[in-house]
């Protein structure tokens, strides 16, 4: 016979171990490791640089030169601090001035710097 079998679910219960039974009010971690992650990626906000008139010349030159398909890393402020896009060029718009890496659509006045990883083809 199982055990268990032809006695009351009241009994079964108190057949259950101590240990066991303790096991179902132990805490559960839904999101593990998510509070680790939110606080690695807390970012301390900064305000913004102004581009020297040099650099704003030459970061003009580079991004004029961009070309769909090069693979870039760009550092430009995001509101809040400065953060890097790596990635391939989708769109050089001088009409609305922003450049799309990937699917990041970054404003020209944004852009603190520019370096091309490699040139597309």
């Amino acid at each position: 016979m199982a055990k268990g079998a032809g006695i009351p679910d009241a009994r079964i219960q108190r057949m259950v171990s101590p240990e066991d039974r303790a096991r179902q009010f132990m805490p559960f971690a839904a999101l593990k490791g998510y509070y680790d992650l939110v606080r690695q990626r807390e970012r301390v906000p900064e305000p913004r640089r102004e581009l020297p008139e040099e650099e704003a010349v030459r970061l003009s030159a580079q991004v004029a030169a961009l070309c769909k398909g090069d693979m870039v890393e760009a550092t430009y402020y995001d509101g809040e601090t400065y953060v890097v896009a790596e990635g391939m060029v989708a769109q050089v718009d001088e009409a609305y001035r922003t450049l799309t890496v990937v699917k990041r659509c970054i404003a020209f006045d944004d852009l603190w710097g520019i370096e091309v990883v490699r040139a597309g083809a």
